[in-house]
């Protein structure tokens, strides 16, 4: 027998073998000041690509002005408890219908956190005489609650129409043996590539195979669609999708989380998801603060034309450029360079320490061997010089790249100051 902590402390896990090297630099890095597209990183100025402050909300003034006269009101404790026995509000229930209305489904529910409330979601839904469906790209979120289903499950190759035709082909006889029933699982924009779920083509399957189908659009929701109500909206589906799960971390700059559906599927989810029945409801500042976010959101498009402006010109400029970003069909965007993961190391730091820009790495194995990619969330806040000065600089990562300085460690690295 071994000591848990012991075993801990000899095998710290995927991540946390890298603890030394990259804690508070790689990882948890400590940005400050005010959330814009200008913050501080290690004490300098960097021009910040990292936030998915998609409609600029975070610093909204009326944004602000709500969260601030919420907790004047309310405090951060209000509503005590749980949603279930004493945590409920007019307000929650609000900001539900409120969300529902604007998916175009009859009710929401709201939830504490949107990786948790994913999680649950799959829970409540799905017995062990179900069958789950779902692409290879989800996100962590849906995967996590796979591995806490009962539920058998089958996965397609991402976006791949033939190769989901198959696994419902395969799911099928399994639910009809079991008296159980098939949900498909896939994203609305696929926040590593940035590229959309084929919902409109998903859809269309129905015609063939009785299954409910659960889209995570934490991306589209504020971003996509005519009126920004996600990528169902900007495929003309919605009425097709079953339950739609959004995020209030993402456009609503918030916390929390929220799913839409029938009235019937949505009463299930509210008794008996068990991590919102024990669990203690959305303080109120956040609730009335996504009041606010939502009304700014459904009226002001402006908001989302800024965001595409600077989408538009990023993606533009860097395709002019010669960058390969892949297949982005969103605001975000993933710039892929031919190097290794220790290249990629030394292309951050000087990214960050002398080019003063701060945006994500992404390495092997999330993406095949020999490549790297830089991964860039533009926001309504950024403007187009920004845009101009980012190209710049990595048209000079580029060339680096192809000399082979980033073969050595950057000069003068000094990771944690």
């Amino acid at each position: 027998m071994k000591d848990i902590f012991q075993r801990i402390k000899e095998t710290p896990g995927p991540l946390g073998q890298y603890q030394e090297l990259a804690d508070g630099y790689f990882m948890f890095p400590k940005l400050e000041g005010e959330i814009n597209s200008i913050m501080k990183f290690n004490g300098k100025d960097v021009l910040t690509w990292s936030l998915n402050n998609y409609l600029g909300l975070a610093n909204h003034p009326e944004v602000r002005e709500a969260d601030a006269q919420a907790a004047k009101d309310f405090g951060m404790a209000y509503p005590m408890g749980a949603r279930m026995m004493s945590g409920d509000s007019i307000f929650h229930k609000k900001l539900e219908q409120q969300l529902a209305d604007f998916i175009g489904k009859p009710a929401g529910y709201l939830l504490n956190y949107g990786y948790q409330g994913m999680i649950s979601i799959i829970d409540v839904l799905t017995t062990r005489r179900d069958v789950i469906v779902y692409d290879s790209e989800s996100h962590a979120c849906i995967l996590d609650g796979l591995r806490l289903s009962f539920a058998k499950r089958f996965v397609f190759q991402h976006n791949d129409m033939d190769s989901l035709r198959k696994q419902l082909n395969h799911a099928l006889p399994v639910a009809e043996l079991n008296g159980g029933g098939i949900l498909v699982i896939t994203e609305g924009v696929f926040g590593m590539a940035g590229d959309l779920g084929k919902l409109d083509k998903i859809v269309e399957l129905k015609k063939e195979f009785p299954f409910r189908l659960l889209v995570d659009d934490a991306h589209g929701f504020g971003t996509m669609g005519k009126t920004g109500a996600g990528v169902a909206e900007h495929f003309n589906c919605s009425e097709l999708v079953d339950l739609y799960f959004g995020t209030f971390a993402k456009s609503m700059a918030g916390i929390g989380g929220f799913v839409v559906s029938e009235k019937e599927i949505i009463d299930h989810l509210r008794f008996n998801m068990r991590s919102q029945i024990f669990a203690k409801s959305l303080p109120m500042p956040m609730v009335i603060g996504g009041l606010k976010r939502l009304e700014l959101l459904k009226n002001n498009k402006e908001l989302r034309e800024k965001l595409w402006t600077i989408v538009n010109a990023l993606q533009k400029g860097l395709k002019e450029k010669g960058f390969n970003i892949g297949k982005t069909e969103s605001p975000v965007t993933p710039v892929y360079f031919e190097g290794g993961p220790d290249e990629g190391t030394n292309v951050v730091v000087d990214l960050r320490e002398n080019y003063g820009i701060f945006c994500s790495i992404v390495v092997y194995p999330v993406i095949p061997k020999g490549l790297l990619m830089l991964r860039l969330i533009p926001t309504a806040v950024h403007t187009l010089a920004d845009v101009e000065r980012t190209i710049k600089v990595f048209s000079d990562v580029k060339e680096k790249l192809a000399q082979g300085f980033y073969n050595k460690p950057i000069p003068n690295r000094n990771l944690n100051q």
